[in-house]
C-alpha cells in the first residue's frame, strides 16, 4: 500500500462529530464571539462543516449566529481583528 492510500485510510477512520450535539447545545449564542471565533479562521472567512464537523443544522445556525454577531459588530468582518 502507498503512503497517499495510508493517509486515506487514516483520514476515513477519524470520526467526526458534532460538537452541539455531544454537548447537548440546541441555541447557537451570537452574544458569545469567543465560541464563534472557533468556527472562522484566521482571514475572517466561516470554515465548512467538512473541517468542522458540525451537522448541516448547525452549521447553519453557527453561519446566522456569526453573520447577526458582524452586523451588530460583535465579531470583526475583516482579518487584522482576528489576530
Amino acid at each position: 500500500m502507498s503512503l497517499a492510500n495510508e493517509r486515506i485510510h487514516k483520514q476515513e477512520q477519524r470520526t467526526k462529530y458534532c460538537r452541539f450535539k455531544k454537548a447537548g447545545i440546541r441555541y447557537v449564542d451570537y452574544k458569545n464571539p469567543d465560541f464563534l471565533l472557533k468556527f472562522v479562521n484566521e482571514q475572517g472567512r466561516i470554515l465548512p462543516r467538512r473541517i468542522t464537523g458540525t451537522s448541516l443544522k448547525f452549521q447553519r445556525k453557527v453561519a446566522q449566529a456569526v453573520a447577526k454577531a458582524r452586523h451588530l459588530a460583535i465579531m470583526p468582518y475583516v482579518a487584522d481583528q482576528l489576530k
